[in-house]
């Protein structure tokens, strides 16, 4: 089956790559050149990676900057929308947790107004010993969201997630079918022998599945000594075709666009109606046949 025919984009969103770092001001800074490259492209919103405020180099040194999101940090993010009249999703935010030894990963959705509409704690954390790769146990200095989130913005409906919760279709299935998404976000930093296995796939995954569009912003290269992200930030369409990715994770600092077009997604919608076909698995008797 052909995909339906694209109809005019009706807004244009940026999906940005980065390198952070553990310097505060130096990562401030170039998400304030993202941002002004997506104004003056003409796009509504600009998504950012998970970690874009803050990567340290030893696993609790997030906890030296978490704040609330009412803090400071926040403030100066806050304020760049406002100055540049672009929406930030911020994909991943170190937020004040329940102790001092926990923090919240949060993905925050501010306007262009500067105000904060909707924010996102992270559901599943990334307790992973990667072969020929780093050992990675973010429950030991962070703690669990408990709420599924979407929100509206200038290009649709947002279905907000962060990262590892890629790999878990159900959060999505529910941010679609329940929450009514249209855009599924999943900013990430991506190790890169997962990325390189695993990233694209899962993503054209999440967006045939949900029918939805994907947008994915990374952080990509060396952050330090210990970490290093796979990169290639990528949009991609209800259909699963690609519509914007940077491909060099180590020289690929910038952002990529697309056109968001409503109208597309409601023509695969309607061409494939899965909604209408889905059955609530939940209700039925479920078996397993033992020797």
């Amino acid at each position: 089956m052909e995909p339906p025919p694209k109809r005019a984009g009706v807004s244009k969103a940026a999906v940005g790559q980065m390198r952070a770092t553990n310097d505060l001001e130096a990562n401030f800074e170039t998400c304030s050149t993202l941002a002004s490259a997506a104004a003056s492209q003409g796009c509504s919103i600009l998504f950012l990676p998970e970690c874009f405020a803050y990567i340290g180099i030893a696993g609790n040194d997030a906890l030296a900057v978490m704040e609330p999101l009412d803090g400071p940090l926040m403030a100066r993010y806050r304020q760049l929308a406002k100055d540049t009249g672009v929406w930030l999703s911020l994909g991943g935010f170190p937020e004040t947790g329940p102790d001092a030894d926990h923090r919240y990963n949060t993905h925050v959705l501010v306007d262009s107004d500067g105000d904060v509409r909707a924010s996102y704690r992270k559901i599943h954390l990334f307790d992973v010993d990667i072969p020929n790769g780093p050992v990675l146990m973010e429950s030991k200095t962070a703690s669990p969201g408990d709420a599924i989130v979407a929100a509206d913005s200038p290009i649709g409906r947002l279905g907000m997630t962060v990262c590892y919760d890629l790999r878990f279709p159900e959060l999505y299935s529910r941010l679609r079918h329940e929450m009514g998404a249209q855009i599924m976000l999943v900013p990430s930093a991506f190790t890169k022998p997962t990325g390189e296995a695993h990233w694209e796939v899962l993503l054209r995954a999440r967006a045939i599945e949900t029918q939805s569009y994907v947008i994915a912003a990374a952080q990509a290269g060396v952050h330090s000594e210990k970490r290093e992200s796979y990169g290639h930030a990528i949009i991609i369409d209800p259909w699963g075709k690609v519509l914007a990715k940077l491909e060099d994770p180590d020289n690929g600092i910038g952002i990529a666009t697309a056109d968001i077009d409503l109208g597309y997604l409601e023509d695969v919608r309607e061409r494939i109606p899965v909604d209408k076909h889905r059955r609530k698995l939940e209700t039925f008797e479920a078996t397993v046949e033992k020797e």
